[in-house]
């Protein structure tokens, strides 16, 4: 099967976890015998083309006018992707399945399936209603609209969780024969690797002697860093110990630093912006909890990826969240948004630290179990087989329209008449 996916973003260019969820899984495939290909946005310095674990990997040239505002940026890309994409199929690779992922490619992936008439199926990560808690303006409302209209293009719809599925379903009014729900996975393997010297590697984010409470991810209001700051000072009166490390970028960055300095609490909450793969997964060893406070969340492959390394969780009862995490069984969940209910549960985690560890290995064998990118890739091939089934049917059936219909014909003269002013 010849498989062609359309992402804004891919490894080493990630923001989110879409872009590592579109690696792994398009590797997956890949790695099962398919003939997988990406086209992804450019970045100053990267490569053309390149081959990443078994997928060719295309990134789009920067070359176009600065963009006014962030949707310019949006088309502008699409543009990119459209043109790379014919280039492939003008080159002889044409592909059975087109396979996009959210809005930002939502163009290029309609434009697409119409001219080439190859299947689309569109995995939808998240949505703008939820991750403002609804549509407040009119760039929201845009949003919105294209991510309505995706879903309406698709021939087949894949979320990443039950409560995306009911999300897209009452938000969008899209049919529930047209949705599969099939979870992001996570390789294990992945993060074993960590810094050789581990006793030396603390000492450039806490002292020897503190207990690292460990957060990673986007610095924006959705991901609830505001909730875990504010519970800072409850667990310290009753653990002075703790290290509270705040890895990622974003544009809460300066807020939160400010914000934690304002709060008397900035000595005890590190920033260190973004972290390299290598110091995440040393970070996830050295951790007594990671702690996901997320006000929204369809997946959260973060809690995936704290389960793999054996990092104690404390997760918010949101989305995809509580669908991974159960509380007391292979984590601990707290109520989204709430600061002592989120102080209370990282102070059951830094007082009990056995219990902590058991929580750890229940939740290191499920990752194992449930959330094995192998099964994932077979669950999203079967898929798109039927597609490409129901297609050569329509194809089949299209070919088969008698060419001598009035309004046929009717047609072919305008063409012709068209033609000759042409």
């Amino acid at each position: 099967m010849r498989i062609l996916m359309l992402t804004w973003e891919y490894p080493p260019q990630v923001v989110g976890g879409l872009g590592r969820a579109v690696a792994d899984l398009s590797e997956t495939i890949a790695l099962q015998g398919h003939d997988v290909r990406v086209i992804t946005n450019g970045y100053p310095g990267c490569e053309p083309e390149e081959m990443r674990e078994g997928v060719k990997v295309y990134r789009t040239n920067m070359f176009h006018p600065q963009p006014l505002n962030f949707l310019d940026s949006v088309l502008y890309l699409n543009f990119n992707l459209i043109q790379r994409a014919n280039q492939l199929f003008l080159e002889g690779w044409e592909w059975d399945i087109l396979h996009v992922h959210d809005w930002l490619v939502a163009h290029a992936g309609s434009v697409l399936k119409h001219s080439t008439r190859r299947p689309l199926l569109a995995t939808i990560h998240a949505t703008e209603w939820g991750r403002n808690n609804g549509i407040h303006n009119d760039l929201q409302r845009h949003i919105s609209d294209i991510e309505w209209w995706l879903a309406y293009e698709a021939y087949h719809v894949i979320c990443c969780s039950d409560y995306m599925l009911e999300e897209i379903k009452q938000v969008y009014q899209v049919p529930s024969d047209k949705i599969s729900v099939i979870p992001n996975g996570v390789y294990p393997e992945n993060f074993k690797k960590c810094h050789d010297d581990l006793k030396n590697f603390k000492r450039s984010y806490a002292l020897e002697d503190e207990d690292i409470v460990f957060f990673v991810g986007r610095l924006v209001h959705e991901k609830g860093v505001d909730t875990l700051l504010e519970s800072v000072p409850l667990v310290l009166s009753e653990h002075p110990a703790a290290k509270f490390i705040v890895a990622g970028k974003g544009p809460a960055l300066d807020y939160l630093r400010h914000k934690s300095w304002e709060m008397g609490v900035g000595h005890k909450v590190f920033f260190p912006g973004f972290i390299d793969d290598l110091s995440r997964n040393s970070l996830y060893r050295l951790a007594k909890v990671a702690v996901f406070p997320s006000l929204y969340e369809p997946f959260g492959i973060v809690a995936l990826e704290a389960m793999a390394a054996q990092a104690p969780l404390v997760v918010s009862d949101v989305g995809g969240l509580r669908e991974i995490v159960r509380h007391g069984v292979n984590g601990l969940t707290f109520y989204a948004g709430n600061s002592r209910s989120l102080a209370d549960n990282i102070l059951a985690m830094l007082k009990a630290p056995k219990f902590a560890r058991e929580l750890a290995s229940k939740a290191y064998f499920e990752v194992h179990e449930k959330y094995s990118w192998e099964a994932i890739g077979k669950q999203t091939l079967k898929i798109c087989s039927e597609l490409m089934e129901r297609n050569a049917d329509y194809v089949a059936q299209t070919s088969r329209i008698p060419k001598d219909l009035p309004h046929l014909q009717a047609i072919e003269r305008y063409q012709e008449t068209a033609n000759g002013i042409r």
